[in-house]
């Protein structure tokens, strides 16, 4: 947990994520990034020079009709002092069961996001933090750029004017490997997602294609920050 708390000590003051007095609403699915943020956000606000509030919050997707169990999650937040918001939603049932897309994923993150947004809003937090990581932003640039032709990742800070809210990404400079460590190492309680898309999404994909490009080219996803962050790229 050290090695990843001093990796996002180092993003949050290259992009000053977090200012005094800043009301965090943490995003947590109930998968190890985002607990992982949410526990090294919490454990570091009793040294960071800056002072700010954690709330976790949390869209259900209500797979297949059923609420998930959080209550572990819950636990967590409560041994840590933080309120733990649910929101149950039917995301499930429009993406899968009424407009039966047939790639899912990026209408999902999009509906998931925006209530997330409004959650953040409801709550009087200003700033929203996401559990993206390195390897994240890597897969995030090769696919805009293989499926779209565009260079560009998601920004590690983004201002949404019409929510006036901040969106920070505190754990951009830490590699999964990194991330998925300290959360088995403080045996943080994961909630196995149920999505019938979970292993088969063009994530996945692209992960699979840079663990094979990386056997010829070593530290590819390094490569793709770097360049990111000498080019400026989305804000890099």
């Amino acid at each position: 947990m050290q090695i990843l708390m001093s990796r996002m000590r180092a993003a949050m003051e290259k992009y000053d994520m977090i200012e005094d007095g800043d009301r965090i609403a943490v995003g947590v699915s109930g998968g190890k990034d985002s607990l992982a943020l949410l526990y090294a956000l919490s454990e570091m606000r009793r040294f960071y020079p800056k002072k700010y509030d954690v709330i976790a919050i949390t869209a259900d997707m209500g797979f297949f009709g059923e609420k998930t169990d959080f209550s572990e999650i819950t636990e967590l937040c409560n041994n840590l002092g933080i309120p733990h918001i649910i929101r149950e939603t039917e995301l499930y049932h429009i993406i899968f069961e009424t407009r039966k897309e047939k790639n899912p994923c990026s209408l999902c993150a999009r509906m998931r996001r925006g209530i997330l947004h409004d959650i953040t809003k409801e709550l009087g937090c200003n700033k929203l933090a996401l559990g993206h990581h390195a390897d994240d932003a890597a897969e995030t640039f090769m696919m805009n750029l293989l499926s779209g032709g565009r260079i560009e990742s998601f920004r590690p800070v983004t201002y949404l004017s019409r929510k006036d809210i901040t969106m920070i990404r505190p754990m951009i400079f830490a590699s999964e490997k990194e991330v998925s460590s300290a959360a088995r190492k403080m045996s943080l309680p994961t909630v196995e997602s149920p999505c019938p898309e979970d292993k088969t999404s063009n994530r996945n994909e692209m992960k699979e294609l840079i663990r094979e490009l990386e056997k010829k080219y070593p530290a590819l996803k390094e490569k793709i920050i770097g360049g990111m962050q000498k080019a400026d790229i989305s804000g890099w």
